[in-house]
């Protein structure tokens, strides 16, 4: 008997672990309820005025003036009830009272009814019965949503009705009550079924809300940090471009790039550099907050909106303290390593700009301090604006200029001091443009590489050193610079092995210099590219070597025949002692990994005494001869029979 009992309070309780299940229940009831009252309130009424003057003024007057009023007030409350204010235990609450208020009117229309029943004829008797039937026929189908409701009132009407009209024993009212009774059962039934089928939707309904917010959350959060994603950040970049249009609110977008970041990754694993990028989002958020917003646009770059920021003292400031959060070190397996963060900002103060204006001038003032001040904050100014202008003009003129007439190479001798013999050149691009004249291939390289015409400018130079080449002393060889889009992708390494095969030197001839930049983006696949030219023959020079953040790495991994010692080193050679350390420390690696060494920019005979003391031969510098048209190099060497050494 208890279980019994405890089934049923479990089935009119309003289940409390389904929140999104009640609040589509309110939801359904303030429309419904406000028809369920109206509609027993005009029923009451005319069932009172069929029996006005038959029963008691009581049971036509004063017992309707009662209940009406109840019902009509009940509507205005359900038809002003604002659901998104409520709370899921205020929700709870009105439902809760819905289904006790909904037994008790039950009990009340239907004691009312049955008091109405022994008063007046056939047709006042039948009115009852019809009142009683259809009226909770329709409430039921109202209250079809809040199953707890719908049982209690149909348990609460039907037995008594049936019960009721039965124990007359009038066949015609014993039959009516048996078929209220089935017809009840079916409804009863239909509204279960349906109750679940709604409980089902309601789920379904929440899950696919939940799979679209977490949709939507990956859409404009980065999934690694929690941070907005680059997507999310432009977003908000729209947002206040607007609010600078429309309000006058200034603002400042910040990006933020980590300087030796890559080497955590080579040295301990994506998992390190995946906890560094963490660790550094969590700094940033805990240590700027305001009215700042934060986002990771992809590797280890990150952005900021800093809203109100019209003037450079606040931003720089905030520039500092980014750069003091990143550089503090940071814990990762069985690890601790640091990493310096350089910023470059960008002031809207007023309307007219993009978001891809602004981001270009963030980006330029990023790295302008990564080029020129790393691990400090830049804030974008005129003199940039101005650089940035000339590269435009720069661009602009070079997608326009005829590359195979307005390009040529200088050649640089590299030498063997000890044989007193230059025993290769390197080709070195120039430009001579008829609007901007002769212009710096620092410049015009890398907006090559930006606009996409680096490889058709590899192509023409590759040519046209390979044709000066052919003039050369078989024993002298032609060393070549290799880009980063040259080692990109299987077209270009295809492309570049084709090359080598028409120019008309033997392979063993040609020296291809690379960069650790040129075989950052996809070392893989820049690796199978240089393996297959040096099983051409091809001899692979590293260049720059020292200055990038894990060249030691590369040069386990690279096929590399050559080191080409930076000339930052040399400059201080003779009066840093840590310069000529380093040379020693490179030079001695490359005779334990048994591959040449090369040290570029010796300019002073000094330089060339101390180098040859370390044991280094093989250099190259304005001491040993400048850079020179192809139509130079011949006579060049036809002095090689003079001392090297002399060479001015």
């Amino acid at each position: 008997m208890r279980r019994i009992f405890r089934i049923i309070i479990d089935e009119l309780t309003i289940r409390t672990e389904e929140p999104f299940v009640m609040r589509s229940q309110i939801g359904a009831l303030t429309t419904q309820l406000p028809l369920l009252y109206a509609s027993l309130c005009t029923n009451a009424l005319a069932l009172a005025y069929t029996h006005f003057h038959l029963a008691p003024d009581f049971l036509t007057l004063v017992v309707p003036a009662i209940l009406v009023p109840i019902c009509f007030v009940r509507v205005i409350i359900w038809r002003r009830m604002d659901i998104a204010k409520l709370t899921d235990q205020r929700v709870r609450y009105q439902l809760q009272r819905t289904v006790i208020l909904v037994a008790v009117l039950g009990v009340a229309f239907s004691a009312w009814a049955q008091s109405l029943f022994a008063y007046g004829g056939p047709y006042e008797q039948a009115h009852v019965l019809f009142f009683m039937a259809i009226t909770v026929v329709g409430c039921i189908f109202c209250l079809i949503h809040l199953r707890p409701a719908a049982l209690l009132l149909t348990a609460i009407v039907i037995p008594t009705f049936v019960i009721r009209f039965a124990a007359t024993g009038h066949p015609v009212l014993v039959a009516l009550a048996i078929n209220v009774l089935i017809v009840t059962i079916v409804m009863t039934a239909m509204m279960l079924a349906y109750y679940q089928d709604f409980r089902r939707l309601v789920h379904s309904t929440q899950l696919l809300a939940r799979m679209g917010e977490d949709h939507r959350r990956a859409a404009q959060v980065d999934a690694l940090t929690g941070l907005a994603n680059r997507r999310r950040f432009f977003q908000d970049l729209d947002v206040a471009i607007s609010g600078v249009e429309q309000e006058g609110v200034p603002f400042a977008l910040a990006l933020i790039d980590l300087d030796g970041f890559k080497p955590v990754n080579d040295l301990y694993g994506h998992q390190a550099g995946d906890l560094v990028l963490c660790e550094v989002g969590r700094r940033l958020v805990a240590g700027l907050g305001g009215n700042l917003i934060i986002a990771r646009l992809g590797g280890d770059e990150f952005g900021l909106l800093v809203t109100g920021a019209d003037e450079g003292a606040p931003l720089e400031t905030i520039g500092r303290t980014v750069c003091d959060l990143v550089a503090q070190p940071i814990s990762v397996t069985h690890a601790s390593v640091k990493v310096t963060a350089s910023v470059g900002f960008a002031i809207c103060a007023g309307p007219g700009r993009s978001p891809e204006q602004l981001f270009e001038r963030a980006d330029f003032a990023l790295y302008h301090a990564k080029d020129h001040c790393r691990g400090t904050a830049v804030i974008f100014n005129e003199e940039h604006a101005l650089e940035i202008r000339a590269r435009r003009q720069l661009e602009h003129e070079l997608q326009r200029a005829d590359m195979d007439a307005e390009m040529w190479l200088a050649f640089q001798p590299i030498v063997n001091v000890d044989q007193a013999h230059i025993f290769a050149f390197e080709a070195l691009a120039r430009w001579t443009s008829p609007v901007l004249g002769s212009v710096s291939p620092g410049a015009f390289i890398p907006a090559a590489e930006r606009l996409g015409l680096v490889k058709d400018l590899t192509r023409i130079l590759f040519r046209k050193a390979c044709a000066a080449a052919l003039d050369w002393p078989d024993d002298v060889r032609l060393s070549f610079n290799l880009s980063v889009e040259d080692l990109a992708d299987a077209e270009s390494g295809i492309r570049l092995i084709a090359m080598v095969r028409q120019c008309g030197l033997p392979p063993n001839r040609l020296i291809f210099e690379i960069t650790e930049t040129a075989v950052m983006r996809d070392f893989d696949r820049a690796s199978t590219v240089l393996a297959a030219l040096r099983a051409l023959g091809c001899s692979i020079a590293l260049d720059d070597f020292g200055t990038g953040y894990s060249s030691l790495s590369y040069v386990n991994r690279l096929p590399l025949d050559k080191l080409k010692i930076d000339q930052s080193f040399v400059r201080s050679l003779g009066i840093e002692r840590s310069s000529r350390t380093i040379i020693e420390s490179i030079c001695d690696l490359s005779k334990n990994l048994s591959i040449g060494c090369v040290v570029e920019g010796v300019e002073t005979r000094e330089q060339v005494e101390i180098l040859r003391s370390i044991g280094c031969f093989k250099m190259q510098g304005y001491y040993f001869g400048r850079p020179m048209p192809a139509a130079a190099v011949l006579a060049h060497l036809s002095q090689e029979r003079r001392p090297v050494m002399t060479v001015a």
